[in-house]
């Protein structure tokens, strides 16, 4: 496959430094090792390297043009395009390069600090079930019909979602369902799709710091893009911020969804669900499509989702029916994540690695009126101690009872983290035990969940690894959970 550089550059305005436009293209690489003859190099300023740094070994291995934003030293018959910001460039080439995929898929993109991973799932098991193919980018993995890819990033570098897309076409996909970070609005990773619809779950300060968003107003202004680059917007009415979150909006509908009398889809009549093993919620909608509906994912954030869900659904048609068929049986790897283990307790598996999103979580659970709230977790390791002292202080306010262990501690002493998340529940009345082998800390929980019981494995959620002294240990707690139920009725057959 080849294409003409001046075809690929086509939606950018840009200067010639050197060598000529009318050239093929073999391929377009931004990352240095992967260049190959004929390739167009894109040079990308990032917060550990400058990829104009290695336009030479680029020319060297066979680069045919390099895309810049400051001029380089490469042998004259290498053609050099500056452009003024050569993260768009990437997404404008890399759109080009894949013949516009986004144009014969119906886009949908999720932004906002919680939620995105969850509605991205409901969404696609309901437009799955109603017999569209959808495709799916997010935190947790990327499915495209050829292949599902574990992911690094929420949102892919701009070319990885243009290939994604361009798969899911080849695989007769008709939709897309994506995550969008601030990050990837911020740096251009979803410059050139113009989304049918576009999501906004919530904002809350998340973040902020070095390599991220300078302020919390600037992650919000971030995360606001996506309102301008959708014709469907879809907001959270319910959202503390949501007049500023709106403000700017240039889609062509705007939707809301919440309890609010304002919104255009509300929710009424939310009723708790507890069954043995596992906990839900119920609730009726009004306005825009008129239904009860259940979700065996609990709490009011599911409801929110879920909300968000159903309003894509209905832009697409979707019947009612397909929705309310749809919605149980839609789940999220590691998020509130119910594995039975017995009828006499409920325990789920939670991403929550932080104070604010442990905080929400066992807030929501405490409505649910458990006998015990039992919360699992650690810290990880080579990360602000302070997220220690704030895990600790929050389980200990909270838990009936914590049991403290070890999450991904790299290059710390698990004992250490330990000591620092001590610090924290010491801050308050909390009772804890501390185990700091995670697997023995799981069968603990397990073989003394009492009657009534909400056990929480917090932190881990969908990652398959544990990080110890920079080597990257296989450790799924699904699997490490069947593994002690294995080993409970062997002994109980022997005994």
């Amino acid at each position: 496959m080849s294409k003409n550089l001046q075809v690929l550059l086509r939606s950018l305005t840009y200067e010639v430094l050197q060598g000529a436009t009318d050239r093929d293209i073999t391929g377009v690489a931004y990352d240095s090792r992967k260049v190959e003859e004929g390739f167009l190099f894109v040079c990308m300023k990032g917060a550990l390297a400058d990829g104009h740094r290695f336009a030479q070994m680029a020319a060297e291995k066979g680069a045919a043009a390099i895309l810049v934003e400051d001029p380089v030293e490469v042998p004259e018959n290498v053609t050099v395009i500056r452009v003024e910001n050569t993260r768009y460039g990437l997404a404008m080439v890399s759109t080009e390069w894949f013949d516009h995929p986004a144009e014969k898929l119906k886009t949908i993109g999720i932004t906002g600090t919680k939620g995105k991973t969850t509605t991205s799932y409901m969404v696609q098991s309901i437009l799955n079930g109603a017999g569209h193919k959808c495709g799916l980018i997010g935190t947790i993995e990327c499915i495209t019909g050829k292949r599902t890819i574990k992911s690094e990033n929420t949102t892919p570098e701009s070319y990885l979602v243009q290939e994604y897309f361009a798969e899911m076409v080849e695989a007769g996909f008709d939709c897309v369902v994506m995550e969008v970070s601030s990050q990837a609005l911020m740096m251009d990773r979803v410059a050139g799709i113009f989304f049918d619809l576009g999501i906004f779950t919530n904002i809350a300060p998340d973040h902020i710091g070095p390599n991220e968003h300078a302020s919390f107003e600037e992650y919000l202004e971030c995360k606001k893009r996506l309102l301008k680059q959708c014709r469907i917007g879809i907001v959270n009415r319910d959202d503390r911020k949501f007049e500023e979150i709106v403000e700017g909006a240039s889609c062509e509908i705007m939707e809301t969804y919440g309890f609010s009398d304002q919104a255009t889809l509300r929710a009424q009549h939310e009723m708790m669900l507890s069954r043995p093993g596992a906990l839900g919620v119920c609730y009726n909608t009004t306005g825009l499509m008129d239904m009860t509906v259940e979700i065996n994912i609990p709490g009011d954030f599911s409801v929110y989702n879920s909300l968000a869900a159903i309003i894509v659904c209905y832009h697409l048609g979707v019947t009612t029916e397909d929705i309310t068929k749809a919605l149980p049986y839609a789940k999220v790897k590691g998020r509130v994540e119910m594995v039975k283990v017995s009828d006499k307790f409920t325990l789920m598996i939670d991403y929550a690695h932080n104070a604010m999103a442990l905080e929400s979580l066992l807030n929501t659970l405490r409505g649910y009126h458990p006998g015990r709230l039992v919360t699992l977790f650690g810290c990880g390791g080579d990360r602000d101690p302070a997220r220690r002292f704030e895990m600790g202080e929050v389980s200990g306010r909270m838990s009936d009872l914590t049991i403290i262990t070890s999450d991904n501690p790299r290059s710390e002493e698990p004992e250490a983290i330990i000591d620092d998340i001590i610090t924290g529940i010491n801050r308050t009345t909390g009772r804890y035990v501390t185990i700091p082998d995670r697997r023995e800390a799981i069968a603990w929980a397990i073989h003394n969940g009492e009657p009534g019981d909400i056990i929480i494995l917090a932190g881990k959620g969908h990652e398959d690894y544990q990080i110890i002294k920079g080597v990257k240990y296989p450790m799924d707690e699904r699997v490490i959970i069947q593994e002690i139920l294995e080993a409970d009725r062997k002994a109980a057959e022997q005994a």
